[in-house]
């Protein structure tokens, strides 16, 4: 039966790498994904990213048990004939199963529904507020509530889109394009795009959209080379403005926080707008919508346009807390380009990220993504079990020499701040030349 197997090389699967001709292996086995990629429900990004390559433990990570079944009308025929799986890899995926067993993937918690009551609660204050009563103060105590709310529905959104939170496929549907949509105004179709996109290639400077913030903010000095993005299929011009725009990011960086939701409004309708294909588009559209119309309704209600302006300052300048909170994870982590290995997925997302250490009674606060590694390695674990199993995966750090990093909210911001610095300092230099030495390059240099 050995016999009759058909083996290919790594380098051969490395050679089906494009869309049309896109094949994977899973575990020894090769399949061609080229037709599926369009259908997708996790988008063709993941596929794309790790064309031609092994993705055995991204699709442990992404996928449940019931998934399996579903590789044979894919499968080639072939088997790779020279693949290793490294020790870390072993490790992980007897993790994965022994957590699969103890039912962690399952055990939900009820988190969602006390996080939807309490958006339910603060969207009733705002609305009473701002509808009933005269003060300013009140009204700008709204804004804080409002900012607050959106804060916590984009956590119930995030936690919907990894894994079902609800009872069947569409009540998670429905939270999705409720916590999503109808009360942030940012399509979940949007997100699930560069999200996913994310966890496969967690900081690779040309296939992570999270990173790819030219012409405001560059992690990076190899941004000044004007990459390629592999996501949008577009330079990453480095020009005069962004250069000046980098040359003063550690500056700017609070103050775009603050209005950082613009972005995210704009990234939400050219998606929507776009030809690409877009599920549930239709949904996406009528969802964002809602929004548009309850929330512009909502400021209307205010008296002077001078009061309005200032509600939706400051609303939006409460939710640059979670946007600070989302690059904290990733900003001063560990970068490189390239594709993401098929055999290294442990250690690049070890690399890749950053914890941010609290007591349990913040955890609502953070919404479990200060435990940003554990969620990265199992991005399907509800929330309420991350805490349980960062002993575990502390321990295999520890065991394969990787890093796990674990800052305070405070060591986090300053560790953030000194690489948007460092590479402030580089876009300068860039400027005006200026001799270097190696003071000069150990003081500088951001590895």
């Amino acid at each position: 039966m050995e016999a009759e197997k058909k083996y290919i090389t790594t380098e051969e699967l490395k050679e089906h790498n494009k869309a049309g001709d896109l094949w994977i292996s899973i575990q020894g086995k090769v399949y061609n994904v080229s037709e599926w990629v369009k259908d997708h429900p996790g988008g063709d990004a993941p596929l794309l990213s790790f064309a031609g390559r092994d993705v055995t433990d991204a699709f442990i990570a992404y996928h449940p048990g019931t998934a399996w079944k579903h590789l044979d009308q894919f499968f080639t025929g072939y088997y790779v004939k020279d693949f290793v799986v490294s020790e870390i890899s072993k490790d992980y995926r007897r993790l994965a199963n022994e957590f699969t067993k103890l039912g962690l993937f399952e055990k939900k918690g009820h988190g969602i529904f006390y996080t939807l009551t309490c958006v339910a609660i603060m969207l009733s204050m705002v609305v009473y507020g701002v509808v009933k009563s005269e003060s300013v103060l009140v009204h700008m105590g709204c804004a804080i509530i409002l900012g607050m709310l959106w804060i916590q529905s984009a956590y119930v959104g995030h936690d919907s889109g990894h894994y079902q939170v609800m009872l069947s496929p569409g009540y998670n549907k429905f939270a999705q394009l409720l916590a999503g949509n109808c009360l942030t105004g940012i399509s979940i179709a949007w997100w699930k795009w560069t999200h996913n996109a994310h966890h496969i290639a967690c900081n690779s400077l040309d296939y992570d959209p999270d990173l790819q913030h030219i012409p405001v903010f560059a992690v990076s000095s190899k941004f000044f080379k004007s990459i390629t993005s592999r996501f949008y299929g577009r330079e990453l011009t480095f020009d005069s403005f962004s250069r000046f725009m980098i040359s003063y990011q550690h500056w700017t960086y609070y103050p775009v926080m603050c209005v950082a939701r613009v972005n995210l409004f704009v990234q939400t309708l050219l998606l929507l707008l776009s030809k690409r294909p877009v599920p549930n588009r239709a949904l996406n559209v009528m969802g964002t919508l809602v929004f548009w119309t309850w929330f512009p309704l909502l400021v209307s209600c205010l008296p002077t346009w001078t009061e309005r302006t200032m509600f939706v300052l400051l609303s939006f300048a409460v939710t640059s807390v979670q946007h600070v909170q989302f690059t904290l994870n990733h900003f001063s982590a560990d970068v490189y380009l390239g594709h993401p290995g098929g055999n290294d997925w442990f250690e690049k997302q070890a690399a890749g990220t950053i914890d941010i250490s609290c007591s349990p009674w913040m955890d609502w606060f953070y919404g479990g993504l200060q435990f940003q590694l554990e969620h990265h390695l199992f991005p399907r674990m509800p929330r309420c079990q991350l805490r349980n199993i960062s002993p575990i995966v502390i321990d295999l750090c520890k065991k394969h020499n990787l890093p796990y990093r674990s800052l305070s909210f405070w060591e986090a911001n300053v560790s953030t701040i000194k690489t948007l610095r460092t590479a402030a300092l580089q876009a300068r230099d860039l400027t005006n030349p200026i001799p270097k030495n190696l003071v000069w390059e150990a003081v500088n240099t951001h590895g």
